[in-house]
């Protein structure tokens, strides 16, 4: 199981009450909304591995040089000699190194690697698995990593992890008329303003599912626009001929990496706490001790 750290504890933190406070009073709304959720996900599929994922550059700086406008809209503050600072409401960021702390404090593998996003470590995890993967993200962009064959699939929240869509091939065909790796041409014809990308205009969702069922993958539909006898409309030619220039680089951009540079770690699910003097400390200190037992109970199990 593959958690998408950050999408997770962004939806803790709005999903949670800010009035969930450490005894000092700082906001530990996202920190237990987490540790519930991982709670939750272990007691109902029970993997034996369990990584989270994370975001140890949210805006790296390749994608940027391609796409300019990636995630633009997010920077708060521009950092030439690193990641740039992301904007984060005020109560959140304190509460990410409270995380870090709590989960290495249980055991639960953590990883990031510099320069990359944590949509690029699970890509990478998931390639060289052996076996099945859930991928947990409130992130449609890991869609693209969905494949029957090898039993990978997404866990999406559609309200906290109590209801999960279990997306696989069918589920995307039904919703969007594509495959894991037909996900990358929809997504990027279509663009994302969550994501800073610009798609191509003119070209939403459901037209850009009609092209790819029609010429099976952003190739065949570049081939068809150089091809006269095609069935695009005039419209369609001319919008994506002026977006070529976009059209090459964005699948870089859209498609998570698959050769990240992993770090060592032990990705297997801990059956108790790795510092259980470290993590009493953690849950007096923040006011966590629900939490944490919580989830120490639901791990012994």
């Amino acid at each position: 199981m593959l958690l998408d750290t950050a999408s997770l504890y962004y939806r803790a933190y709005f999903g949670v009450p800010d009035s969930v406070r450490a005894p000092d009073g700082t906001p530990v709304n996202a920190v237990r909304g987490l540790l519930d959720f991982i709670g939750r996900l272990v007691q109902d599929h029970r993997p034996d591995e369990l990584v989270a994922c994370m975001d140890a550059d949210w805006r790296p700086h390749w994608r940027v040089e391609l796409i300019p406008s990636y995630k633009a809209h997010r920077v708060a503050v521009e950092s030439p000699e690193g990641p740039d600072e992301e904007e984060t409401p005020d109560t959140l960021a304190p509460q990410v190194p409270v995380i870090e702390a709590v989960l290495d404090a249980f055991g639960i593998a953590r990883v990031g690697v510099a320069g990359y996003e944590a949509d690029d470590v699970i890509g990478t995890l998931t390639a060289r698995a052996g076996g099945p993967v859930d991928i947990v993200t409130g992130d449609r962009d890991l869609y693209q990593l969905v494949d029957d064959a090898r039993g990978v699939r997404v866990l999406y929240p559609l309200k906290g992890v109590g209801t999960l869509q279990l997306t696989d091939e069918a589920v995307l065909r039904e919703k969007y008329g594509v495959d894991g790796p037909g996900y990358v041409d929809l997504a990027l014809l279509r663009g994302d303003p969550s994501d800073g990308l610009p798609g191509v205009p003119g070209i939403g969702e459901k037209t850009a599912a009609k092209l790819l069922d029609a010429y099976g993958t952003l190739d065949g539909i570049m081939a068809a626009v150089d091809d006269p006898a095609s069935k695009l409309t005039p419209s369609q030619r001319r919008r994506l001929d002026e977006a070529r220039a976009y059209v090459a680089v964005a699948p870089k951009v859209v498609r998570v990496a698959a050769d990240v540079p992993l770090p060592s770690f032990d990705p297997v699910l801990p059956v108790r706490p790795a510092d259980p003097v470290a993590l009493d400390a953690l849950a007096h200190q923040w006011g966590l001790s629900g939490a944490v037992g919580r989830l120490v109970s639901t791990l012994e199990r």
